[in-house]
């Protein structure tokens, strides 16, 4: 059967078209996203000493972890999620995606590689950050740093190659702004801003430190 993406001669053996419609898969991932959200905004609630910020990037790294070790993780290790008839939400979603970058589809294997290195290395630190926040670990800001850097390092790739390779691989520009720009703008915002946070953080922890020694002499 013939496919909906681009380029028109890609190759996809026993396609199966979705089941379900692109309003049912956006409202799902919506939905879930905002349970989670909702979830760790009320337990982060009930941790003592913890700040407004620091709330809110609890629901930020439980919600990018979950979204890195099932979405991603689920698309790195099924090369054949495209002849999925099942109607299984996690296949359907990659179908739909695909019309906005194809490469996902095609296996192209730079997008698998950086998929599969943030579903099984950023997405356990991202549900570890939170654990690190909640308890005030003194690495939480140094993983937190390393995170976000891996997150828009892996960004950065994932543009940079598809337009090397030409930047023509969505169905339509409506699909390529709304998957390939929109899904992926937050993370290069939202890594951007708590990177400079927590390097500035990080540098003003030395003069902290040197103000308590003070103190106590």
């Amino acid at each position: 059967m013939s496919h909906p993406y681009v380029p028109r001669d890609l190759n996809l053996v026993d396609y199966a078209p979705n089941l379900l419609s692109p309003s049912t898969i956006l409202a799902a991932y919506g939905l879930a996203s905002l349970f989670v959200v909702s979830l760790i905004r009320v337990i982060s609630g009930k941790v003592p000493k913890i700040s407004k910020t620091d709330r809110w990037l609890m629901c930020w790294w439980a919600f990018t972890g979950l979204t890195h070790i099932i979405l991603e993780g689920y698309f790195a290790f099924s090369p054949e999620f495209y002849k999925d008839k099942s109607g299984f939400y996690l296949a359907e979603v990659w179908k739909e995606y695909s019309k906005g970058d194809s490469r996902y589809a095609a296996r192209d294997a730079g997008v698998v590689a950086v998929e599969g290195i943030t579903a099984v290395l950023e997405g356990p630190a991202s549900l570890l950050s939170v654990y690190a926040i909640a308890t005030g670990k003194s690495y939480s800001y140094i993983l937190q740093f390393a995170i976000s850097l891996g997150q828009l390092y892996g960004t950065a790739v994932y543009f940079m190659t598809s337009y090397l390779e030409g930047d023509n691989f969505a169905a339509s520009p409506y699909y390529y702004n709304l998957y390939y720009i929109g899904a992926n703008a937050s993370w290069v915002v939202i890594p951007s801003l708590i990177a400079i946070r927590c390097w500035k953080k990080i540098c003003a922890a030395p003069q902290l430190q040197g103000q308590k020694k003070n103190k106590v002499r």
